[in-house]
């Protein structure tokens, strides 16, 4: 069974669809790097900003994957932004 959140699009590995939608960025995150794509608007609530914080002291402004990269589960992610959809 499968859930949706609103507010987050499911990223696609075809490369014609890699390209982040205007208002959207593009997340990875947990072990396996899964990539997301979130509202901008997320960038604006203390929940994100805290991730965001985390992920410059661990990784610096330089992400290699091309988007934003948090260390934290695919879980807590989730957790995180069920909240803010």
């Amino acid at each position: 069974m499968g859930f949706r959140l609103p507010g987050i699009r499911k990223a696609t590995k075809e490369p014609s669809k890699n390209e982040v939608p205007k208002g959207y960025l593009a997340v990875y995150v947990g072990e396996k790097m899964k990539r997301f794509i979130v509202p901008t608007s997320y960038l604006n609530q203390p929940s994100f900003q805290d991730l965001l914080s985390k992920a410059e002291e661990e990784f610096g402004y330089v992400h290699p994957m091309g988007g934003l990269t948090f260390s934290c589960t695919e879980d807590m992610f989730l957790d995180i932004v069920s909240v803010l959809a």
